[in-house]
């Protein structure tokens, strides 16, 4: 796998380039420059996407087998929750959708359905009133617009 580790740190560290560059040239926003604008995450992305394409690059891991077909399962509905959340942030807003999404993802990793939904709906909060609130930047409310 040392090889496989390096052709994809390489094609990684290549998409960390192209995505910070892009990220560059969206437009400025009107109101002049902010501290915080649309290119902020998606430069911070590519930052820590290139650390680890190096990183990947210089130090893969050793050869490991390939994980058992309940992990790839386990996988699967991980990125289904996800793609789910992405279709589900506009129409019900992301409060709702992002409670209901880290709800499941706890629930799967073992925690209670209590102990999971009090995680889900306290961290959707948070990270709302964070994005909202402190970085001012609007999150979709969708079923909670008055």
């Amino acid at each position: 796998m040392r090889i496989n580790d390096r052709v994809f740190g390489m094609l990684m560290l290549i998409l960390a380039v192209a995505y910070g560059w892009e990220a560059t040239q969206f437009p400025i926003p009107f109101g002049g420059h902010e501290s915080v604008g649309p290119e902020t995450f998606p430069i911070m992305l590519s930052i820590i996407l290139g650390i680890s394409s190096i990183y990947m690059i210089v130090r893969p891991d050793p050869d490991e087998k390939w994980a058992p077909v309940a992990m790839l399962i386990e996988l699967s509905v991980v990125v289904l929750a996800m793609l789910a959340f992405a279709w589900a942030i506009e129409p019900i807003g992301f409060m709702p959708a992002a409670a209901l999404v880290v709800s499941f993802l706890s629930w799967r990793m073992g925690a209670s359905i209590a102990k999971s939904f009090i995680t889900g709906v306290t961290s959707s909060i948070i990270i709302f009133f964070l994005f909202n609130n402190v970085l001012e930047l609007a999150l979709p409310l969708g079923l909670l617009e008055f």
